[in-house]
């Protein structure tokens, strides 16, 4: 992390073979799933990025430990970009895995939700 970053840990959630942490560092929410987010955890990683009632939301969800991504997560992904474009924010994906960048490729998230390379570029403004 930057120095002059801070970062609180909001949430720790785990259902089967997913465990998803939300943090916040500089007031951007970080989510960070990991395991396989598919129809059976998907919920987990919506609940972590649902932005109801907040203003100009900023959201990084960091990818690096994502194995497994099916058309559940792309869903998730999808809504959780329009909804934080509609409260006037930010989403973006850092580092995805090969498995989850190709996914996430072939149904054209990558066109509409910023890739960084890294979580570090990924929270920068």
């Amino acid at each position: 992390m930057a120095e002059g970053r801070r970062a609180d840990t909001e949430q720790v959630a785990q259902v089967g073979g997913l465990t998803v942490v939300a943090t916040a560092t500089d007031g951007i929410r970080v989510v960070s799933p990991a395991g396989e987010i598919d129809h059976d955890t998907a919920e987990t990683l919506r609940h972590a990025l649902d932005v109801t009632g907040t203003a100009q939301p900023r959201i990084v969800v960091d990818m690096r430990q994502v194995t497994f991504m099916d058309s559940a997560g792309v869903h998730i992904l999808f809504a959780a970009h329009q909804a934080v474009s509609e409260a006037g924010g930010w989403i973006r994906l850092a580092a995805p895995t090969p498995a989850a960048q190709r996914v996430l490729h072939l149904v054209g998230i990558d066109s509409l939700i910023p890739f960084r390379p890294t979580l570090r570029d990924a929270l920068v403004p």
